[in-house]
């Protein structure tokens, strides 16, 4: 469903990304493991179109992303849970969860929308009465589902998940975990997952890619990753200092 080939970026003289192979089946969910600042996010934004790659290609199901004519159907294919949640708060919870659906290539009537939205909070374990709150009445766990139920309101083909579980409790960022695995089988959809969270990757994840120094150093199984003899990927995952990733002491 999404193939990168050789896809390097920089922004004036910092290289970001340099020379990045990765595909991701259809159906599959595949979470990507980096320090900060390694190009996970110039990578997602590359997929979308966001930002145009120096070199190399970028493919969704075989169409080049760097020539696509009809951007608003390209962009109709994806849904997105951001980092920070990114609900908009002057308007209530269930315009938040259809905006799209209330404007451009995917409007629905406004009732239809309505319903939608409700139904969405609903599979996200929020009740119908949550609707006509504001993202502020809510909690910081009730405001990621509603980020989830947005993700997933027009029935997206490919579901972008951006540090799902940043800001939780370890209770709630297990349901949000869940509710992601659970929602991404049932949907059929293909998922790319951003995360330093080791129990998000082997909740959600099929498979694991680690990017460091702009190239992917390791892929494969998430069953696979414990034992993977790279050792960039061992020190990600042991929280280790002593490596061959720098950091500061």
């Amino acid at each position: 469903m999404i193939e990168l080939s050789n896809v390097h970026k920089s922004f004036g003289s910092k290289q970001i990304l340099r020379g990045v192979d990765l595909n991701i089946p259809r159906g599959e969910s595949l979470v990507i493991i980096g320090g900060s600042g390694t190009g996970k996010s110039v990578m997602l934004k590359c997929v979308l179109g966001l930002i145009q790659p120096d070199l190399g290609t970028i493919k969704v199901d075989g169409e080049d992303v760097t020539k696509t004519k009809d951007r608003d159907a390209f962009l109709a294919r994806f849904g997105m849970l951001f980092q920070g949640g990114a609900l908009f708060d002057s308007i209530p919870v269930w315009q938040n969860v259809a905006f799209r659906l209330l404007r451009g290539a995917l409007k629905r009537p406004r009732a239809e929308a309505r319903e939608i939205a409700i139904e969405k909070l609903r599979r996200v374990g929020l009740s119908p009465d949550v609707a006509d709150q504001f993202p502020a009445e809510l909690s910081g766990g009730m405001q990621k589902r509603v980020g989830l139920a947005r993700a997933i309101a027009a029935d997206p083909e490919i579901i972008f998940f951006d540090e799902p579980t940043t800001g939780l409790d370890p209770i709630m960022a297990g349901v949000i975990n869940d509710l992601i695995r659970e929602i991404v089988v049932e949907m059929g959809a293909t998922a790319m997952t951003i995360t330093h969270d080791m129990t998000s990757v082997r909740a959600i994840s099929d498979t694991v890619a680690m990017l460091h120094g702009g190239k992917i150093r390791w892929t494969g199984p998430v069953a696979q990753m414990d034992s993977g003899d790279d050792p960039y990927l061992q020190q990600f995952i042991t929280g280790s200092s002593i490596g061959p990733i720098e950091t500061l002491r």
